[in-house]
């Protein structure tokens, strides 16, 4: 692998650093400000909107779509992506200015691969520039949805539609005012003995009669205005048959296709988090004196430094190792290196900022600094596109037969 990054990406890198300086961290705190304030939580805030027109300027817009796909976006291979998702994670809500935010890059993947020119012109067109959101739905509350052979959600085909009915949550995105289009995963074939083929994924419009909001639920108390995490009621739902992805029964395919670059995409960001929370602590405890000395000079705290730092080269090279692979052969190929990097980047960042909210006492846990909510991403992350758990038994699975045959 060649660690060096041709010029084209350490200029992309360069103006992406630029314009995080200039453009984003001073408004960190007025962003936070606006959601305590407004009346409309659930609304794009109006700085998102004039940084995103300022990103589409600088040509800092859709840097997620990998190359083959360059007609939609920058047209980078996963590798030279790396490095921008990272810088673009330090700040949560960042990766939104430059449109290169979950659940719509997924989701707009998902359009582009298996999608039919139709359905591209209505939703992934407005999806790439930015003018409505999207949310995923296919965890459902009755159910362990990380074995999604279990989804109960029915999805029964009736002359030239489809209705829908079950419930689903953590539908990340669905709370939020310009979010126009739920990608749901259902079941069109529950008696099928083949478990993966009794699953499809189809698209629902959020204002189709029958789409009923619940609640929206909060992770470790964060409301992730304004995003939300909602709980949905699909109540004899219906929509054209034209809308289902790919066809029926390969709903497992689709997500297959759409999971694999999400979950390295988690793990860029993460990466950057991390950096930041390390940065943070080595700030902190150069300032503080406890007992008579600096922190800094505390064994402890240069075990926690180092330890974070060795935690976070390690999931970075990591990180570059299955995008590299991913790049070169496929992302089926790379599965083993996916769900190594799942297993081992979210635990690694709620490692870090966990030391680093540590370092700052107990003002680590309020809002005067970054890290409460980074903790609360990192934690959820440990679940969001598979927990911890299920990408540990594939990859067992797949290393026993590798090498005990």
């Amino acid at each position: 692998m060649n660690f060096e990054y041709p010029d084209h990406i350490k200029q992309l890198v360069t103006k992406l650093e630029n314009f995080m300086e200039s453009e984003v961290y001073p408004l960190e705190t007025a962003y936070k400000e606006y959601f305590e304030t407004t009346d409309k939580p659930w609304c794009t805030a109006p700085l998102m909107e004039e940084l995103k027109a300022k990103a589409r300027q600088q040509g800092l817009w859709n840097l997620f779509l990998p190359a083959h796909e360059s007609r939609y976006g920058a047209g980078l291979t996963n590798l030279e992506y790396a490095p921008l998702a990272e810088i673009m994670g330090r700040v949560l809500w960042a990766p939104e200015i430059f449109n290169c935010h979950a659940p719509d890059t997924g989701n707009m993947e998902t359009l582009i691969k298996y999608g039919t020119e139709a359905q591209k012109k209505a939703w992934l067109e407005p999806l790439l520039n930015g003018e409505i959101r999207s949310a995923f739905a296919m965890t459902e509350p009755r159910v362990a949805s990380s074995d999604a052979t279990n989804i109960e959600c029915s999805i029964q085909r009736d002359g030239d539609e489809y209705v829908i009915n079950g419930r689903k949550w953590f539908a990340t995105g669905a709370m939020r005012e310009s979010c126009k289009l739920l990608i749901l995963m259902g079941k069109t074939d529950p008696q099928n003995p083949d478990r993966h083929k009794q699953q499809s994924m189809i698209l629902v419009p959020k204002d189709t009669p029958g789409v009923q909001i619940l609640r929206s639920l909060t992770t470790l108390g964060y409301k992730e205005y304004p995003i939300g995490e909602p709980e949905i009621l699909f109540d004899n739902v219906r929509v054209p048959a034209t809308n289902i992805l790919l066809g029926e029964g390969r709903g497992f395919e689709v997500a297959q296709g759409r999971l694999g670059p999400g979950r390295i995409h988690h793990c860029m960001r993460l990466i950057g988090l991390a950096q930041r929370a390390l940065e943070a602590m080595c700030s902190r405890v150069s300032q503080r004196v406890t007992f008579g000395r600096e922190l800094s000079k505390n064994q402890t705290v240069r075990e926690w430094v180092s330890q974070s730092y060795c935690d976070i080269q390690q999931a970075r090279l990591l990180t570059l190792m299955a995008a590299d692979k991913m790049d070169r052969h496929g992302n089926k190929i790379a599965k083993d290196m996916i769900a190594a990097i799942k297993i081992v980047a979210p635990s690694m960042a709620f490692q870090v900022i966990d030391r680093a909210i540590q370092a700052h006492g107990c003002a680590g846990l309020t809002e005067d600094f970054f890290l409460a909510e980074a903790f609360n991403y990192a934690r959820q992350t440990r679940f969001a596109d598979g927990p911890d758990q299920v990408h540990m038994m594939a990859l067992g699975k797949q290393l026993i037969g590798e090498y005990s045959s």
